[in-house]
């Protein structure tokens, strides 16, 4: 089973780096798609990733025209504050796409509008404007992840001086 990840134009290096570490530590694939808010170079970037940014499957793209003209076939699911429906209501297929916008601005309304049945939602309190990107990714993740029961991950840790009984 695949996930697709995608951040739409990234402001916050760190939030990337946060995000590619997920990617990393769950098998999803990473989607960049420019103009970034910084350079992949970007060394807050890095340290948020730390050592797992060469154990990601990682593809960019130029623009969002460009990742919709490479990804046809894909079943596209958009993460707004503006959604109508929870992201734990919807069941995703494998080899899904989950969209996510700037930290700024969020995904373009316009393809929101043309998408109504996708956009989901994190619930939060009406005062507040939205919870960090890379920790909305994670929750988002992980929900995908455990409706596919984790698949390819590890289920059970272990204690490095003592043994589980």
């Amino acid at each position: 089973m695949t996930l697709n990840i995608v951040l739409v134009e990234p402001q916050i290096p760190q939030n990337t780096g946060n995000i590619s570490r997920t990617c990393a530590v769950t098998g999803a694939r990473l989607h960049l798609v420019r103009p970034f808010g910084f350079e992949i170079t970007d060394k807050n970037l890095k340290r948020a990733g730390l050592d797992y940014w060469d154990k990601l499957d990682i593809t960019y793209y130029d623009s969002l025209p460009d990742f919709f003209e490479r990804n046809k076939a894909g079943k596209f699911f958009y993460f707004t504050t503006k959604g109508r429906k929870l992201y734990s209501e919807i069941s995703y297929p494998d080899n899904c796409f989950i969209l996510f916008g700037r930290e700024d601005a969020g995904l373009p309304e316009e393809l929101l509008h043309q998408n109504p049945e996708t956009c989901v939602r994190l619930p939060m309190r009406p005062t507040l404007r939205s919870l960090n990107l890379s920790n909305s990714v994670a929750i988002a993740a992980y929900e995908v992840l455990r409706q596919w029961d984790f698949p390819d991950l590890e289920r059970e840790g272990r204690l490095t001086k003592f043994e589980w009984e």
